[in-house]
């Protein structure tokens, strides 16, 4: 059963779009197919403070209307604050939607009992503290752990960014009682297999995590009929207002380069 996967990185700059599509593309199923877009048009590279989902917010849900009229299976919003995630529930048709958090706390809360979210500042637990609340999992939450990186220092210095991720990680299991790790920002990607090995309790990838529960997602569409209920809470706007409101956002896209499943 093969399926389309858009991957939208919520923020104006498109340098990370290859690396991540390359790397999603090594975990992804055999015959996934994952593009990875951004949003042009706009100066922000991060969204470490609200205001910058909020700004960016209308453009994501214009990206998740294209690619539901593309006709991917699934959408992650790659961002650990999951912005906009219920809004584009709202308006993806038949399109699975999925962002990090949700599906690392999801995963996480599976595996094992007591989770520690590594995060890069302290700015970002409330928000990522009040996810994990609105989703059911605050029992769940061993610690956070801060890092003290900001989101653009992640891959400037890997082996740098690595050992911190490893110290910070050790702790969280030795001090706070955790026995799964959370990577809590997808620029973490490419370094949860290395602390797994080290520490001997699951590392769970921001990138990875929701790849794999967009895969999930778009099966159980697709074979059991188990897509997003619009009887309540995600019922669709009136077309008309929608595109008043949210036209249609046309991203910048990376396609994956072996094509067709």
């Amino acid at each position: 059963m093969s399926r389309r996967i858009l991957w939208i990185n919520p923020v104006g700059t498109s340098a990370y779009d290859e690396p991540i599509g390359a790397a999603l593309r090594d975990e992804a199923l055999p015959d996934s197919r994952i593009d990875v877009c951004s949003l042009p048009g706009f100066p922000v590279n991060h969204l470490e403070y609200n205001a910058y989902e909020m700004v960016m917010a209308g453009a994501t849900i214009g990206a998740v209307r294209w690619g539901e009229q593309q006709g991917y299976d699934a959408a992650v919003i790659g961002c650990f604050y999951d912005p906009a995630l219920r809004a584009a529930r709202e308006v993806s048709g038949k399109m699975a939607v999925t962002a990090p958090a949700e599906a690392c706390m999801h995963l996480a809360t599976t595996v094992g009992e007591r989770v520690s979210i590594l995060v890069g500042r302290s700015k970002w637990i409330p928000e990522m503290h009040e996810n994990a609340v609105k989703y059911g999992f605050a029992d769940k939450v061993a610690s956070f752990r801060v890092l003290r990186m900001t989101v653009n220092e992640f891959q400037q210095d890997p082996a740098c960014t690595e050992e911190r991720i490893l110290e910070e990680a050790r702790l969280a299991v030795e001090q706070d009682g955790a026995d799964v790790i959370v990577l809590g920002c997808t620029i973490e990607f490419g370094f949860y297999r290395k602390v797994q090995d080290e520490l001997g309790v699951p590392v769970i990838d921001a990138i990875v995590a929701p790849l794999r529960y967009a895969e999930l997602l778009a099966d159980i569409r697709m074979r059991h009929g188990w897509g997003t209920s619009r009887v309540r809470g995600y019922e669709r706007p009136d077309e008309a207002e929608l595109d008043a409101f949210v036209p249609v956002f046309e991203p910048t896209v990376h396609r994956d380069p072996r094509g067709a499943a």
